[in-house]
């Protein structure tokens, strides 16, 4: 399994945990599976994340 697909999975599982509280978790579930995705995808190095996060630089 992909870094990416293993942090959309982990992601949605909290969504899950979340969601149980009501909407407004839902949305915030979906905010950590997004998260998750977009951490999984950087670690693989399908996305460059360094431009997004202030006051990081390759260098």
């Amino acid at each position: 399994m992909s870094p990416s697909l293993a942090g959309l999975f982990t992601g949605l599982l909290l969504a899950l945990i979340a969601a149980t509280a009501g909407f407004g978790w839902l949305l915030l579930a979906i905010l950590f599976a997004t998260a998750g995705y977009l951490a999984g995808a950087h670690l693989e190095g399908r996305i460059d994340l360094a431009g997004v996060v202030p006051g990081r630089s390759r260098g």
